[in-house]
């Protein structure tokens, strides 16, 4: 018996022959129900052409005003790194190393990884270090929480309404767009595809 030919459940740890779904289709664990592939149409496609994207947007989304704050007559730009500089600043090294890895430096590397590990395949260069690559992007995925910088930025306008007057600036469009591409780019990122043409890549390769 191949084990390269089976695996497991990550919820049930079930051994379970490879199948391949067809797009359209959904492979489920038959012990716990546990989503085990799901096939997006065209995923090497899209997540090369949505992590290029984001890659452009991450730099206006980082360096360009966010919001504005004017308090008689004083105004005061705020961009997300300022942000954090200014965490930093007022002695919250906890506060503002979590937002600098959620809101910058994951986000940040979950792109290129993406872009780097689709574009590969893309072309069908092989690389000693995808899988390396694969693996570390599935660690630092679910640290790269954009929506909660945006509820606070959310938070923030509610309770600074009342007190001063508010302007949005072009960085708040930019990091929306870029929140919407990383879920559009989280949702299209087709895992077991990915694993497959990488071992074809190796194979190919030796």
């Amino acid at each position: 018996m191949k084990l390269s030919n089976y695996l497991a459940c990550p919820e049930c740890d079930l051994l379970l022959s490879k199948n391949t779904p067809v797009v359209g289709e959904k492979a489920h664990c038959p012990r716990c129900g546990y989503l085990l592939h799901n096939p997006r149409a065209n995923s090497i496609m899209r997540t090369f052409s949505l992590s290029l994207t984001g890659l452009f947007l991450l730099f206006p989304a980082n360096l360009l005003p966010i919001m504005g704050i004017k308090v008689l007559g004083n105004s005061h730009d705020g961009t997300l790194i300022s942000g954090v500089l200014t965490l930093f600043d007022e002695g919250m090294w906890g506060v503002a190393s979590l937002v600098f890895l959620s809101s910058v430096l994951f986000p940040f590397l979950n792109i290129v990884l993406a872009l780097l590990i689709s574009g590969h395949l893309l072309f069908n260069r092989a690389n000693k270090h995808l899988s390396l690559w694969l693996r570390t992007l599935h660690h630092i995925e679910e640290w790269a929480m954009l929506e909660v910088y945006l509820l606070g930025i959310i938070v923030a306008c509610v309770k600074l309404a009342s007190m001063a007057e508010l302007k949005f600036g072009l960085g708040l469009s930019a990091f929306v767009l870029l929140l919407l591409v990383t879920v559009t780019l989280a949702s299209n990122f087709d895992s077991p595809l990915f694993w497959q043409k990488i071992e074809q890549l190796n194979a190919k390769k030796n």
